[in-house]
């Protein structure tokens, strides 16, 4: 299976046959599992081997296969499933943590991960620095001797900064700091993360993974002993494990997730460099234009520019004319769907932020986030076009 391809092992890494030797992967919809004798039972209480489950918070057969899969496109050693992206986050980052823990991470991210590093590790005596996710010298002067771990998402959500992982990475590990990526904009089609230097790769399921609006999901990847020895006591405890519905649907997307997320893509360039060329918004965001700051690191990191770009129609009202005048791409605040989406962030998913926050931030009142979906480009072209026209 090293040998294999991505597209390869998207479709058959980590597959369990049961006795009936299915095509399809089962869905195992149990919560916990028989032991023939009290002496098997302890046993697995003390040691569960490979195949062996206790309980579905701990792991579960369908679940197990979206972990071996997942990790195997990506070149970890192993995987936790969680509940949501946000689960995953929060698992990856509090599991390691404890009071007087230094950490260093960007400040351009989803308003909630801000949250978690904002508000929840803060209130348990975890200190967190906040620096441009771009600028190398602010990550060298913020990372100290004792930081514990850095974090940041390879494309920053929704300004598109893009984050040198290889440099950062090699700051980091200097004074032995874990370096966490939250590398959802980057898909894992394009991801070359842990192989750039990053330690743990967190991913929401949610977008391009089940990549059709179905099911929430997450997950944590890294070493073995990371997955099993820090992220699995924790979550195990917890509550934050994936069901095994929800991982045979992830299952199911990972089979078409390269030739979607590359359609999504193409789709996505088109669109961002029709638009730049058109000028008549304030701006338009996108790493696989030249005229992105970081799109030499882009090519060089990621070899695409992404199935998300941002416009800037200018003013709030400007904006939401922009959104209620689409006709095929929907308002929502998903992305990596099948469904092209517009997303307002300053007053949806990054509202709760003060405006001096979103300013600094670069959400400005006329920012729109613009997930790619499948629809033809040509299409949703002429639909931007004509809400452009009567804003």
């Amino acid at each position: 299976m090293k040998t294999w391809n991505k597209r390869t092992k998207a479709v058959h890494a980590g597959t369990r046959r049961s006795q009936y030797n299915e095509v399809s992967e089962a869905i195992y919809l149990t919560q916990g599992f028989v032991y023939d004798t009290a002496e098997d039972a302890e046993a697995r209480f003390i040691k569960a081997g490979e195949d062996e489950f206790i309980y579905a918070r701990y792991g579960n057969p369908t679940v197990a296969m979206f972990e071996d899969r997942i990790a195997a496109l990506e070149g970890a050693e192993d995987g936790f499933a969680t509940a949501s992206g946000m689960a995953a986050v929060n698992g990856a980052l509090t599991s390691m943590l404890r009071a007087g823990d230094h950490v260093v991470s960007a400040r351009a991210l989803f308003g909630s991960c801000l949250y978690i590093l904002e508000e929840i590790l803060t209130r348990y005596g975890v200190e967190v620095t906040f620096v441009d996710g771009t600028d190398l010298v602010a990550w060298k002067s913020a990372i100290r001797s004792d930081t514990k771990a850095v974090f940041f998402e390879s494309i920053s959500n929704p300004t598109l900064e893009v984050v040198d992982i290889r440099a950062v990475s090699t700051l980091a590990h200097a004074v032995g700091a874990t370096v966490v990526v939250d590398n959802v904009f980057s898909t894992p089609v394009f991801s070359d993360a842990i192989a750039q230097g990053a330690d743990v790769v967190v991913y929401s399921a949610t977008k391009h993974i089940d990549g059709q609006g179905r099911a929430l999901g997450g997950v944590i990847l890294g070493t073995k002993e990371f997955i099993r020895g820090t992220v699995e006591p924790y979550l195990k405890h917890t509550g934050g494990a994936m069901s095994p519905f929800n991982a045979w649907i992830m299952l199911k997307g990972l089979e078409t997730m390269d030739l979607r997320v590359r359609a999504q893509a193409e789709t996505a360039h088109k669109l961002a460099a029709a638009l730049e060329a058109d000028g008549t918004l304030d701006n338009v965001i996108y790493p696989g234009l030249e005229s992105h700051p970081q799109h030499a690191l882009t090519v060089a990191q990621i070899g695409a520019g992404g199935t998300v770009l941002s416009i800037d129609a200018g003013s709030q009202e400007k904006a939401f004319k922009l959104l209620n005048t689409l006709d095929i791409i929907v308002i929502s605040n998903n992305l990596g769907d099948a469904k092209s989406i517009a997303t307002h962030p300053a007053t949806t998913t990054h509202q709760r932020l003060s405006e001096v926050t979103k300013q600094k931030l670069g959400i400005t009142p006329g920012l729109i986030r613009l997930s790619v979906g499948l629809e033809d480009a040509d299409d949703l072209l002429a639909d931007l076009r004509q809400a452009i026209k009567v804003m």
